[in-house]
């Protein structure tokens, strides 16, 4: 086969794979994923700004890291001077629900070639997969499916955090106002959203109360992870005598 007829052949791949139904529904369903992320995008690029980034480092975070709540956090530590070690340590630590994500996800994704996983396991949020969890099953080109859902919805946060960063080169915020409450107030609602048990308010109030202690008496930005961290033992020791 010459060079020539290899080029028309992939070609012809590539465009069977743009028509191909099942991306084309993912595409479609990324679409109230969209709607959701461009306020809480838009909210983030300000703020990152505000917080000193410049616009293309904001929009470079959400190109290459993907992971809202993450990169809200990241940012005030950013902004707080702590060490590169923690802000590290706690997006893991915030992330860490992914790789049960990833594994629910597998269950539907398997005997692909290597390829593939780590574009997908990139992809995966608290949204797409959710979404991909209840549509998944009766799709054929189930890769295909979860390619086009979650790059779609890739695109919409990049574009959201984009816009908020760039948008604020126009804005005058002053000292911030209002704009600083954009964090705690959205992972005040996150966090009301997810609570439906008493043992859960509990570990709630036990991390709030543990993160303040911690500020006051260790030095640095390390409260927020020595909370989390024992948050999520006390959380096991509950659930385990339930």
């Amino acid at each position: 086969m010459s060079q020539q007829e290899e080029s028309i052949s992939y070609k012809k791949k590539m465009a069977a794979k743009l028509n191909d139904s099942s991306l084309k529904a993912g595409v479609k369903d990324a679409v109230p994923i969209i709607l959701g992320y461009l306020p809480i995008g838009i909210a983030y690029g300000m703020l990152a700004v505000n917080k000193g980034l410049t616009p293309l480092q904001t929009t470079a975070m959400s190109i290459f890291v993907f992971a809202g709540s993450a990169q809200l956090v990241a940012i005030e530590m950013i902004a707080a001077g702590a060490a590169v070690a923690a802000i590290i340590a706690m997006t893991f630590l915030v992330n860490l629900r992914h790789l049960l994500l990833s594994a629910s996800l597998s269950l539907h994704l398997r005997n692909l070639p290597l390829y593939y996983y780590p574009f997908l396991g990139f992809l995966v949020t608290d949204e797409s997969f959710a979404v991909a969890m209840s549509k998944l099953e009766s799709k054929k080109k189930k890769q295909r499916y979860f390619l086009g859902l979650g790059f779609t919805a890739y695109l919409g946060w990049v574009f959201s955090s984009a816009a908020g960063a760039f948008l604020t080169e126009f804005i005058n915020f002053g000292s911030g106002g209002a704009l600083d409450f954009v964090l705690p107030a959205m992972f005040i609602v996150l966090l009301v959203m997810q609570i439906s048990s008493r043992s859960e308010i509990i570990v709630a109030v036990f991390s709030g109360l543990l993160s303040l202690f911690f500020a006051l008496t260790v030095e640095g930005s390390w409260n927020i992870i020595l909370a989390t961290v024992l948050a999520a033992f006390l959380g096991v020791y509950i659930s385990g005598n339930d």
